[in-house]
């Protein structure tokens, strides 16, 4: 399991401590935030708020209260509170859609060492060419890895949340609504693997040499050792 833990020591200069700049940070917590509601949502129409679970229940009371409401009626109103819970899925995914954006944008203006892309390479430069302690080499590139998936995976959630939002304005994308809807969903339970995967990490960092990793991403990170 090692090989999922955040590295809190920059491995480029073993004695200090990764350094994480605002926008970063608030980036990393904003979208924890965006893609918790996000899941939730989703969480709620396929459980709570299901359409037809709503629906039989919504006829049961009113018959039980003594109003005469047709299973066609039960499932409308079932269907509209469905709908408005999706209606917050889809601002969810705008918001999401933005923070993506500012991440790109952020990529040209932190500074070199907190660049993904610089850093990425810079893993796989230290994995190739360091002898000894290899494996902390390793271990930096599998977590940079993981972390480049990710990002592959907002970039397809983005796009196909776009085009579901707008695939009623466009013909072409409403004739690829199911695949894309399929993609979508699929991407969804990949995120919800690296967060756990991610969470699982940081847990375990925490209680080894990561100690304090957390708060380096609410703080900042501190040079002092």
């Amino acid at each position: 399991m090692t090989s999922i833990e955040p590295v809190r020591k920059d491995i480029r200069y073993p004695h200090q401590i990764k350094k994480h700049s605002a926008s970063i940070r608030l980036w990393h917590w904003a979208n924890m935030i965006v893609i918790s509601g996000s899941l939730i949502t989703v969480l709620l129409n396929s459980t709570i708020i299901s359409k037809h679970k709503t629906a039989l229940l919504m006829q049961a009371k009113f018959l039980k209260a003594g109003a005469n409401v047709s299973s066609a009626q039960a499932k409308a109103v079932a269907n509209a509170l469905s709908d408005s819970v999706w209606d917050v899925h889809v601002y969810f995914g705008y918001c999401l859609a933005a923070l993506f954006l500012f991440r790109l944008a952020a990529e040209f203006f932190l500074p070199a060492g907190e660049k993904f892309i610089p850093k990425m390479k810079s893993a796989y430069v230290h994995f190739k060419t360091i002898k000894k302690n290899r494996q902390t080499a390793l271990h930096e590139l599998t977590v940079k890895i993981i972390y480049a998936i990710f990002y592959g995976l907002l970039t397809i959630m983005v796009v196909t949340g776009l085009s579901l939002a707008f695939d009623d304005d466009f013909p072409a994308l409403k004739a690829i609504h199911h695949p894309v809807k399929s993609v979508h969903g699929f991407c969804m339970y990949l995120v919800l693997a690296f967060i756990v995967v991610h969470v699982v990490g940081v847990f375990l960092a925490e209680r080894k040499e990561g100690k304090g990793i957390v708060s380096d991403m609410i703080n900042g990170g501190d040079n002092s050792v």
